[in-house]
């Protein structure tokens, strides 16, 4: 059995006015966790993930892998949308992560990573871990690890990286629809930040900036110890929501996925 992972993090949007503070520091929290878990790790950060680059890399990921193995994409940074244009989608727009040159480049749209992942072979399992986008509001969890001053949301709209003639007619928040690639049977598993209405943040804990999702995920781990991802995103979810991190983290798979062992 091999495992397998690729993790990126973005602060840095040239462009776009839109830089982020805590998703290089995600990107080696997920990695190091993920190298201690037996796991050969691939890290994108800034500059290095460019679209092309990214793309790449999740192919990467994808082509080498065998049945049994085990893959684990974790993705911090901004999400955002453009129209739909193949009818594919029932709310009238692709959901994309951004790379480091989306000002240059475009987005990488939902449909190129769901034609990715489709390509693997049967009995891959595939752990996709998303700490981007979203908005909403709640009240409860537990936030006080959170330094003090606002956090900033993950996502990035359209009218920051794209001409004003490409815009499309209404703007509104982005959810990662990956969910569409990945295999309704079997191991594949998505934890996501929020919901699709919503916003995953971008804050800071102790003087050190981090997304919340992937703090309090990582912070649950090493403390809680649980066992199964069905238990571990109960965990993160005694922390969030709350009123200054309005996000209420996710979790996508069968009932077998959820309840296998974490990162086996």
């Amino acid at each position: 059995m091999g495992k397998r992972a690729l993790c990126i993090g973005i602060n840095d949007y040239p462009g776009t006015g839109s830089d982020l503070s805590g998703c290089v520091n995600d990107a080696h929290d997920w990695a190091a966790t993920l190298q201690s878990h037996g796991f050969g790790v691939t890290l994108l950060l800034d500059a290095q993930a460019t679209l092309a680059a990214m793309s790449g890399a999740i192919e990467a990921l994808v082509a080498g892998a065998q049945k049994n193995d085990t893959l684990v994409f974790t993705y911090s940074g901004h999400g955002t949308w453009v129209a739909d244009e193949d009818g594919d989608e029932a709310d009238g727009r692709d959901e994309a992560l951004c790379p480091w040159d989306i000002a240059t480049r475009g987005p990488l749209l939902d449909d190129r990573i769901r034609d990715i992942f489709d390509r693997r072979g049967a009995g891959v399992r595939l752990l996709l871990i998303s700490d981007s986008c979203h908005s909403g509001s709640v009240t409860r969890g537990d936030d006080s690890d959170l330094d003090a001053g606002g956090p900033r949301a993950r996502f990035l709209p359209p009218e920051a990286w794209m001409r004003p003639g490409d815009l499309p007619g209404a703007a509104r928040a982005a959810s990662l629809g990956l969910i569409g690639g990945m295999r309704r049977a079997g191991g594949d598993l998505l934890l996501s930040g929020c919901r699709d209405e919503e916003y995953s943040w971008d804050t800071s804990f102790a003087g050190r900036p981090n997304g919340a999702f992937t703090f309090y995920a990582l912070k649950t781990l090493r403390e809680k110890k649980p066992r199964t991802y069905e238990q571990w995103h109960a965990e993160i979810r005694t922390y969030m929501p709350t009123n200054r991190l309005p996000q209420e983290p996710q979790i996508f798979g069968t009932r077998t996925a959820r309840r296998m062992p974490i990162f086996e």
